[in-house]
């Protein structure tokens, strides 16, 4: 029997999403998540096969859980989206997950790939790999202006990041002012944000 848990913020989909896979002779779904924090607890608790998981989600987003299950659980991360984004898909498979797939997609690719994958494989909707590989964009900031926006994630000070990286308070300033620039981005929150999302983040 294949142990699943679903986390999902949207609650008509998540009862579907039950009541769909529960009908399979070799699937029981034995946790539902509202958010990634309730997710990465009921993988910790059930010690499922699979983990299908929303990305947007309140309080933790279905990457960070996968961020925070790779190493500390034997369960396969499914990501099921509506965002196409190359930013996301790096970041999904970085932490190591084993499908990406759309949620439009039929309930019965979802099934199939859910044998797919406790097979040993990897699952990844082709529209989404299409669409990474169309994207070019590659990241615009030099390796030490990424250092000072990580730095800036971690909600380091101006000050602080300065003594750091041994520069002056002036240095680091302009050195945000010029991220900020090429990242087309109005505010720190958003630069960040940015980064993140494009997965230029280390």
């Amino acid at each position: 029997m294949i142990r699943i848990v679903i986390a999902e913020d949207q609650g008509m989909l998540l009862g579907a999403m039950k009541s769909l896979l529960s009908m399979e002779e070799d699937m029981e779904v034995v946790g539902l998540a509202k958010n990634g924090e309730e997710a990465l607890q009921l993988v910790k608790e059930q010690q499922p096969d699979i983990c299908i998981m929303d990305i947007e989600m309140p309080i933790m987003t279905g990457l960070d859980a996968a961020e925070a299950l790779q190493n500390i659980a034997d369960c396969k991360i499914i990501i099921l989206t509506t965002f196409a984004r190359p930013g996301y898909f790096e970041r999904a498979r970085k932490a190591g997950v084993r499908g990406y797939l759309l949620k439009d997609s039929p309930i019965e690719e979802l099934v199939h790939s859910i044998r797919v994958i406790m097979d040993g494989r990897r699952i990844f909707a082709p529209e989404l790999v299409d669409f990474v590989y169309e994207d070019d964009s590659a990241n615009p900031l030099t390796e030490r202006e990424s250092q000072v926006l990580e730095l800036v994630a971690e909600g380091k000070t101006t000050k602080e990041i300065a003594a750091e990286l041994f520069l002056s308070a002036g240095t680091v300033r302009n050195y945000i002012s010029t991220i900020l620039d090429k990242l087309g981005v109005g505010n720190r929150i958003e630069a960040i944000s940015r980064f993140k999302e494009k997965g230029w983040n280390k």
